[in-house]
């Protein structure tokens, strides 16, 4: 068969049956008497086999290899195929999501697809003042899109660039809450306190409603940082987290203790803040530490029930807790 009716049959041009040929991938068994190359069947089969080999992505070396060197493994070049799909599709992938972030932005012109393009790259720049500029540019005229920042501020460790990421986001409203719920989430743990941090920064009732769900978080620093936001926003729900702040001594029990402080200026809310913080004193089981922090906390709640426990606390057995208790009804007296 002549180059011309293999190149019909095969779907494979002239042209590049004579590229195989110079790389020696396929040769034509014959020549007619005038010259011109003539495949066999045998050589039809390979050139059908250069072309699977070359669908599954395989360079014409890697298909030279394939068909030629008898060590070789097939397993391993699917292997290596595999990985390099992977790596082809992660970029594409990455591709389609910009291009959605740039539409998301509504661009008027080149100008704003430039300006979209510039803020996404440097919102992925490994300098840390670039990110940080980049967050604080996305209040202009050109905005980034939701998705990007929520992605950004949720793998940010700069505390800095973090700080602006979350304003940024905070400015646009409540739209990036459904994305900064996913990342609630999220089996790593510092995802989810960047996400419970960012959503403490947003206003408004979506935000409120989604911390109120996340005091009932098994992360306790998740919830921790729930209670405090919505302590300070005058949800009541938070108080009962609130208390076990204190008890439990986490890092910020002094301000879960000035949240139950600010909360407890409500004449209403005096009292059950008080019972709260009386009745785990009356379980008999906090340690010494806890009792402490107890009575540091009732000194700033008002009330009669406060002042019974005060003075219950200042006979207490634990000379640092009795001193405190009495310190702080004699503050009690003066005011």
């Amino acid at each position: 068969m002549l180059i011309g009716e293999v190149a019909r049959r095969s779907g494979v041009s002239a042209r590049m049956l004579r590229h195989y040929e110079s790389l020696g991938l396929v040769r034509p068994t014959a020549r007619t008497g005038s010259g011109y190359r003539e495949y066999s069947a045998e050589d039809i089969r390979r050139v059908f086999h250069i072309e699977s080999l070359r669908s599954l992505g395989l360079s014409l070396r890697e298909v030279k290899r394939a068909l030629e060197d008898p060590g070789f493994r097939p397993s391993e070049l699917v292997d290596d195929l595999i990985r390099q799909t992977r790596e082809r599709i992660a970029e594409e992938t990455e591709l389609l999501t910009r291009l959605r972030r740039i539409g998301a932005a509504e661009p008027a012109g080149w100008e704003d697809v430039l300006r979209s393009v510039a803020l996404l790259q440097a919102l992925r720049s490994k300098s840390a003042g670039k990110r940080q500029h980049a967050a604080l540019s996305s209040a202009g005229e050109v905005p980034v899109p939701v998705e990007a920042l929520v992605e950004a501020v949720l793998r940010e460790t700069d505390p800095n660039v973090a700080g602006a990421l979350r304003w940024a986001l905070a400015r646009s409203g409540d739209s990036g809450l459904p994305l900064l719920a996913e990342g609630l989430r999220s089996p790593l743990a510092e995802v989810r306190r960047r996400a419970v941090r960012s959503v403490t920064e947003i206003p408004g009732g979506a935000a409120t409603a989604l911390l109120r769900e996340a005091l009932a978080h098994h992360d306790t620093v998740v919830r921790g940082q729930a209670a405090l936001a919505l302590g300070s926003r005058g949800v009541t729900d938070a108080v009962p987290t609130l208390v076990d702040m204190v008890v439990a001594g986490q890092t910020q029990d002094v301000d879960a203790a000035d949240v139950l402080s600010a909360l407890a200026r409500r004449p209403a809310m005096a009292e059950p803040i008080a019972t709260g913080l009386v009745d785990r004193l009356a379980h008999g089981t906090v340690g010494v530490s806890a009792r402490r922090r107890l009575t540091q906390a009732l000194g700033d709640i008002p009330g009669a029930i406060t002042s019974r426990a005060l003075e219950e606390l200042s006979q207490d057995e634990d000379r640092g807790v009795a001193l405190t208790a009495t310190y702080l009804l004699a503050l009690r007296d003066e005011r």
